[in-house]
């Protein structure tokens, strides 16, 4: 029987599921025994992910082709880390708090790492820790947080379909039409629902 390959989104793409721990936000969170989710599971929520060249933006073609077919117009980088983002302390708190957009949220690691939360089906966090090279686009509607890791510091690339509007709507709004759309493609599905394999 042949090996199975590896999908190269799992060197800078790992998810699993969350404590409830009231420790720093920027620890791993990991369950004891450790509860690891697959890519394929995080597609079933909507989030789609890419490992892409972070070294080499400007010439990647393989994000040029992904900004073509879904329509990502607008492109601007920021640098998150107490340095260079004013108003550090305020914003951090802000991207931790559960929150939703009526648009996607796309994001791409050049350098440095952080953590993406999000709900599964039954309520439970999912942490999403990504590095330099990964991509991940966060569905309309899907509750979710963020926080840097203990190394404080991420440069992202942010993407959006037309002019960006980066309002949150903090939980609950359960009423938006994006809400009600994503519960309805992510959430309703027969049989959702996850067996998860310790590691």
């Amino acid at each position: 029987m042949e090996a199975s390959l590896k999908d190269p989104r799992e060197d800078v793409i790992e998810a699993w599921y969350m404590d409830d721990s009231d420790e720093d936000q920027r620890l791993p969170h990991h369950l004891e025994p450790k509860q690891f989710v697959s890519l394929k599971e995080l597609e079933e929520l909507g989030v789609l992910s890419w490992r892409l060249n972070g070294g080499d933006y400007e010439n990647d073609e393989d994000l040029k082709k992904i900004r073509e077919s879904r329509g990502y117009s607008y492109m601007d980088i920021c640098d998150v880390c107490p340095e260079k983002l004013p108003n550090y302390e305020a914003k951090i708190k802000s991207f931790f708090e559960e929150h939703l957009h009526t648009d996607e949220e796309i994001r791409y690691c050049l350098e440095g790492s952080g953590y993406f939360d999000v709900r599964d089906q039954n309520e439970r966090w999912i942490r999403i820790a990504v590095n330099k090279g990964a991509m991940i686009v966060l569905p309309a509607g899907i509750y979710h947080r963020f926080t840097l890791d203990t190394n404080n510091y991420i440069k992202a690339m942010r993407l959006f379909v037309g002019e960006p509007v980066w309002t949150p709507f903090n939980r609950p709004h359960d009423d938006l039409p994006a809400r009600k759309e994503y519960v309805e493609n992510f959430l309703k599905k027969e049989g959702a629902g996850h067996v998860v394999a310790a590691r």
